[in-house]
């Protein structure tokens, strides 16, 4: 029988431990960030260790960087915890991108810019997102700080072998749907636990039709549907992904080849399969609480069926029946891990270009890393996002979670690109509502949310997605 992608990452890593039991995996890249890991470095430096592999050890600062004043950091424990990476960083020799660098960014954003995201490799970091790398190939995952110590220690990880899941999402999807819509869809229909105890493998001439940032997007929420590892077969847009990168294999020939071995069997069988048909699929928008909580723009909020439905509309400010064009939002965030790429803010700009934000709006638009930043200032888009009042800011996770300045005043209904929805996951009493790039830019300047198949967005400024 043939071997999923995932079975051939795993066999390649196995060092020791018996089929059915824990077993150790050899890591081929740490990332690390300055939330997770100073504990970790503390546990070495109390034991006496050192990290055993600092080449393949990469840091930056993320979290809790500001994005306005960089170098200003006024939350006492969030520049503890970033001058710590930076003396830890030097004591036991890892590479960080410090803040302001020029390779500063999100982690996930960081290790697929520089190269060092590569297919077949088993790549983990203190971040639950790190599934994100999944869509080059890679077997990546999310660990704890206990888990990081380990891997400063012996560059392996002890992990039980979850279950294999293929997602075949097949067709063209429709002007105005995006990478962002696929996956909110998916998580609707198939619910936030739907890949609990799998590894996630996404297929189809969907999937095939994407380009890596828009594959990363997917991957990067896989675990908002419980999987702990998402990932995508690589192909030539992988390669040429690749190529020329800071860190791409020099014989890049010789990897190709190898890379060529990785993809699904044909005669391989999943434990479990799902589909999702992406020619059906509209703009989707969150109502509620968490991912699972979505539904298209045109459609009325769901009756509730459990308490989590009732609190959350009580959270939400929200009833069954009502629509997201009666919602009044306060803020707009572009950014995160998930659409903080190039492609995520050439796609808001070409829907805001000539427009206004509407009064009473505050949007920003937060780039995920600096070399994005600097690309979207060479194309302009900066301009165009100043000049329709949205603020321009410096890279860094932002307005995603609660741990910088970058907050959503309580009670106040945000447009969110990001990933997550929970209460509080962007400020005390936040009301978040998650969307693409292009969805978030059209509601900045209607001040709610609209259908943008329709009207002067689809005649003016949509693109073939």
């Amino acid at each position: 029988m043939g071997k999923t992608l995932f079975d051939k990452l795993w066999e390649r890593h196995v060092i020791a431990g018996k089929e059915g039991e824990p077993q150790l995996l050899y890591v081929d890249l740490h990332l690390i960030h300055e939330v997770t890991s100073p504990q970790a470095f503390e546990g070495l430096r109390e034991a006496g260790r050192s990290v055993r592999c600092p080449e393949r050890t990469f840091a930056t600062m993320d979290h809790n960087v500001p994005t306005k004043d960089i170098f200003h950091i006024t939350d006492l424990i969030a520049k503890k915890q970033m001058e710590a990476l930076r003396d830890n960083c030097a004591e036991f020799q890892v590479t960080l991108c410090d803040n302001g660098s020029d390779r500063q960014g999100i982690v996930h954003m960081v290790g697929p810019e520089t190269g060092l995201t590569q297919p077949g490799k088993v790549i983990v970091c203190g971040d639950s997102h790190t599934a994100t790398h999944g869509a080059f190939g890679a077997l990546a995952f999310g660990i704890g700080t206990s888990e990081v110590e380990h891997v400063f220690a012996t560059q392996t990880i002890w992990q039980s072998k979850p279950k294999n899941m293929g997602v075949h999402i097949h067709g063209k999807v429709a002007k105005g749907v995006y990478a962002k819509d696929i996956i909110l869809a998916l998580i609707a229909n198939y619910g936030v636990d739907f890949g609990v105890g799998y590894a996630v493998e996404f297929f189809g001439e969907t999937i095939s039709q994407l380009s890596m940032e828009e594959r990363m997007s997917i991957c990067n929420m896989a675990i908002e549907g419980g999987a702990k590892m998402g990932m995508m077969a690589p192909d030539q847009k992988t390669y040429d992904y690749l190529y020329g990168r800071e860190y791409a294999p020099e014989n890049m020939g010789a990897a190709i080849e190898n890379w060529r071995t990785l993809p699904t069997d044909e005669d391989a069988v999943y434990d479990q399969m799902i589909e999702l048909n992406a020619e059906e699929l509209v703009p989707y928008v969150t109502w509620g609480t968490n991912p699972e909580m979505g539904i298209p723009v045109t459609a009325a909020f769901p009756k509730s069926k459990d308490l989590n439905d009732e609190r959350a509309y009580q959270y939400m400010g929200l009833a069954p029946g009502n629509k997201f064009s009666d919602i009044e939002l306060g803020y707009v965030f572009i950014g995160s891990c998930t659409n903080g790429r190039l492609s995520d803010l050439e796609e808001a700009a070409r829907m805001i270009k000539g427009k206004k934000v509407k009064a009473g709006i505050t949007a920003m638009v937060v780039p995920g890393s600096r070399p994005v930043r600097k690309a979207a200032e060479r194309a302009g888009l900066d301009k165009i996002f100043e000049a329709a009042g949205f603020e321009w800011r410096e890279p860094g996770c932002s307005m995603c979670l609660g741990m910088n300045p970058d907050q959503v005043p309580e009670g106040v209904h945000c447009a969110s690109t990001s990933n997550r929805n929970f209460e509080g996951r962007q400020g005390k009493g936040a009301r978040t509502h998650l969307c693409s790039p292009a969805m978030a830019a059209a509601a900045a300047v209607t001040g709610t949310f609209v259908d943008i198949r329709e009207g002067e967005w689809l005649n003016g400024s949509l693109k073939n997605s």
